[in-house]
């Protein structure tokens, strides 16, 4: 077995034994909830801190009364085949999309044909968790910091890639950013999600890779990677040792948090609408559940539709004219 594929059995075996239905225990359900197995689409592999938010809501979900959960991983295209699948889904509360941000915030302005309008085609339910991005590396690889490893990448700037879980997202938009304050053209290796890109990044054949900070906590733990830095501006609880790249001098990922939001199908009944958000805000206020996503670098930070449809729009905002400057465009 070589050293890649065991790293890849590693990240994806704790996603392969979860149980895929689960029943209700001991609470009542809202009557208005949709009647039959529903499904929590994630345009993501297993493994990463999309599935692992997906199944932990989907587990305390069961203990709110909601009799059958499911978590269902359409990855590829940057989340769009996720993204689609629910779009086309019957409006009947039974088929949720797990959005992260860049699908709504970005995708709009990367892509020529983006095959839905996150306007039109969707109805937001509730906001989740925020999500704190890093930069990583290998343990192998000679840099530790953002300081170390800009001044490799002036010197190796021929074969300076990153690695990435979607097309398009935040975190190239930073790369890019970087890349042109230093004078590198950092070439996008991109990945089906978080898992089969930290399979590369440990075995060193990207130089960083970026995603959500939750997916690289348990190879961190263990010893196969290296934190270069955090997004945002502040560090986190649950890695205090880990400075942000703002910290160190480097500002351009400060705005790459992103954050994990449910989605409907448009057209989806008020009544139904409104008993998933209650029962998604009452799971995200559980204790147990924001320490478990805590832990593994995740923030729980529930809002009600109206104030994730508000944060779409200031965050369209602001990726928009940074996006035009950038001249990224796809397909």
């Amino acid at each position: 077995m070589t050293k890649q594929w065991h790293f890849a059995s590693l990240i994806l075996l704790g996603a392969a034994l979860a149980v895929p239905a689960l029943r209700a225990q001991a609470q009542d359900a809202p009557k208005d909830l949709p009647k039959g197995l529903i499904k929590i689409v994630v345009g993501f592999a297993p493994g990463g801190a999309a599935d692992l938010t997906a199944r932990t809501f989907a587990e305390q979900l069961s203990r709110e009364g909601v009799k059958e959960v499911i978590v269902d991983n359409r990855p590829g295209a940057s989340t769009r085949i996720a993204n689609s699948y629910v779009q086309r889904a019957a409006p009947d509360g039974l088929t949720l999309l797990l959005a992260t941000s860049p699908a709504f915030t970005i995708y709009p302005y990367t892509y020529k044909n983006l095959g839905y309008d996150t306007q039109k085609d969707f109805r937001p339910i509730a906001l989740l968790v925020d999500i704190p991005t890093a930069i990583v590396t290998g343990v192998d690889q000679p840099y530790g910091n953002m300081k170390e490893f800009v001044a490799w990448a002036k010197e190796h700037a021929n074969s300076a890639t990153i690695g990435l879980a979607a097309q398009g997202s935040s975190g190239q938009l930073g790369a890019i950013a970087l890349g042109k304050a230093i004078g590198v053209d950092f070439a996008p290796v991109v990945y089906k999600g978080a898992s089969p890109m930290l399979v590369d990044v440990v075995s060193s054949r990207v130089s960083m890779g970026w995603d959500a900070a939750a997916s690289m906590v348990p190879l961190y733990q263990g010893g196969k990677i290296k934190f270069l830095g955090l997004s945002g501006s502040e560090r986190l609880a649950s890695l205090p040792g880990v400075p942000t790249a703002k910290e160190q001098g480097y500002p351009q990922f400060e705005a790459a948090t992103s954050f994990y939001a449910i989605f409907a199908p448009a057209g989806l009944p008020d009544k139904t609408a409104a008993a998933l958000e209650k029962v998604f805000l009452k799971a995200a206020r559980d204790p147990g559940l924001a320490k478990k996503l805590q832990e593994n670098g995740l923030v729980v930070k529930p809002m009600d539709h109206a104030q994730l449809a508000e944060r779409v729009r200031k965050e369209q905002a602001f990726w928009a004219p940074l996006v035009k400057e950038s001249g990224i465009q796809f397909e």
